[in-house]
């Protein structure tokens, strides 16, 4: 049986966005800009695509701004947030310590420009709360970037709270909600939020096409000079049919929300009761906030590389955490930030569903999972150290 479990790093795409687009590539393939009808009637598609998004946001078409993808859209946010913050002589950053690396990445860049930027712990559980974030708001501070919900643990943060205090003390307020959209409800007006970024290959869309929201008065900085696209904040052609296939697969997911929620939740329920058993082994993020596709554990004694291997020569195909850091060697900072050593951090694996996921799937997970982790402890030295005593176990 082939069972994918890595809906997280990318979803499968849906047939209602596959079926946008083709007539987009067949029929509709003129650029955008052109004065000619071929390219007046692709720019009528994908303002229709943008009204689309912007109503499933709860925004408005004109605060829509496409992208290549979530990394592009956070990079333009938080660099635009930075040069409205240093022309009012405010260089304070407020983010979280597990934040994705699109993020923390572009914060680095900026810390090199001068600007200070305060990581919020997020302990054991994954999550901060407003209160912490009321907390580290001082009156130089621009901006305070959050996630919706964290990529590895799932973990789903109090952004309405978030936004409303930053909104109290009129600091601009950023999520990457990658994560988030399509998957939970997201509304950017009762949530507080001023920018927000998300990515189509997220829910089922196509890869390669992002947004960036941006609210009505927030001045968006460009990342990518060229043409007037975009209302002349993202230069180049737009994709159109990537555009069109992300609006069906966002509109598709948010009209689906609720039944989906309520399935996915009940399989990933499910997942962690049948690996909870596992000894010495954990759960991580946030038992009670918690994204309905996303299972995390840590295994002592293992090593995720060596699981992961293992478990796709079965069919069983998760991942360790992030794909975007997925070929380094180094453990997952997001672990790290929870509060795990590293020879725990080192024995992860994320479990992530969709609708599309069965339980007849999900119960040959279960037993994969704790065959391969048996199996592989019987191999493995340290394990039989810690069995025999001359070791601790940390788990």
């Amino acid at each position: 049986m082939q069972v994918y479990l890595d809906n997280a790093s990318t979803t499968k795409m849906s047939k209602a966005a596959i079926a946008a687009m083709t007539p987009v590539f067949e029929e509709v393939y003129g650029n955008p800009s052109s004065l000619h009808t071929m390219g007046q009637r692709a720019k009528e598609v994908l303002e229709e695509a943008r009204a689309t998004v912007a109503k499933c946001l709860g925004a408005n078409a004109n605060e829509i701004y496409f992208t290549s993808g979530g990394s592009e859209a956070d990079n333009q946010a938080i660099v635009s947030a930075g040069k409205i913050g240093a022309r009012k002589g405010k260089k304070h950053i407020i983010t979280t310590a597990f934040e994705h690396h699109a993020v923390l990445h572009t914060l680095k860049k900026l810390e090199q420009e001068g600007f200070e930027v305060e990581y919020l712990p997020v302990g054991r559980a994954g999550n901060i709360t407003a209160k912490q974030v009321e907390a580290a708001i001082r009156e130089d501070t621009c901006l305070v970037t959050t996630m919706i919900a964290n990529n590895e643990i799932g973990s789903i943060l109090p952004i309405a709270e978030i936004g409303k205090v930053c909104r109290e003390k009129k600091v601009l307020f950023h999520t990457d909600a990658v994560q988030g959209v399509g998957h939970i409800p997201v509304n950017v007006d009762e949530m507080n939020i001023d920018m927000l970024s998300l990515s189509a290959h997220k829910f089922h869309g196509p890869k390669g096409v992002g947004v960036l929201y941006a609210k009505k008065g927030v001045v968006l900085s460009n990342i990518i000079e060229g043409g007037a696209q975009e209302r002349g904040k993202r230069a180049g052609t737009e994709n159109v049919a990537g555009v069109v296939g992300l609006a069906a697969a966002l509109k598709e997911a948010t009209e689906g929300l609720e039944v989906n929620m309520k399935k996915i939740s009940a399989l990933r329920d499910r997942l962690i009761a049948g690996l909870l058993p596992i000894p010495h082994s954990v759960l991580n993020g946030d038992k009670n906030s918690r994204l309905p596709g996303n299972v995390h554990f840590c295994f002592e004694g293992i090593e995720g590389e060596s699981l992961l291997l293992l478990l796709d020569e079965y069919g069983v195909e998760g991942s360790s955490g992030s794909a975007c850091t997925s070929g380094s060697l180094d453990p997952s900072h997001v672990l790290l930030a929870i509060g795990h050593p590293h020879e725990i951090a080192h024995g992860s694996l994320r479990l992530t569903l969709s609708e599309y996921t069965t339980e007849k799937e999900i119960d040959y997970a279960i037993e994969v999972v704790r065959n391969v982790v048996e199996r592989l402890r019987a191999m493995s030295p340290i394990w039989r150290d810690k069995v025999s005593g001359k070791k601790p176990f940390i788990l």
